[in-house]
């Protein structure tokens, strides 16, 4: 099981999430994406937890809570479904 965390500071950095999550429990993972074009990290983050009670307890305390100025979403990652980016099918004239 995979937490999604959405909202977030720009200024929020992986060890500060590894430090609110372990508050939980054991972190395993946690990821910030970053934008490919620009290196600037998006706004969001994923972390994994060891324990699925723990992520669940995680989720339920952290929703819609302010961290760094942020209202910050907390819920179950959704798996990627379907094709990527890149445009778009139909013909080309």
């Amino acid at each position: 099981m995979t937490i999604y965390v959405g909202n977030l500071s720009f200024d929020a950095e992986v060890e500060d999430l590894q430090s609110l999550f372990a508050e939980y429990g054991a972190v395993r993972k946690c990821s910030l994406p970053l934008d490919r074009d620009t290196g600037r990290k998006r706004g969001f983050a994923f972390v994994e937890m060891a324990n699925n009670a723990d992520e669940q307890k995680a989720i339920d305390d952290l929703q819609n809570v302010e961290w760094m100025g942020r209202m910050i979403r907390v819920n179950l990652a959704e798996p990627r479904t379907g094709g990527g980016g890149g445009g778009g099918g139909g013909n080309r004239w």
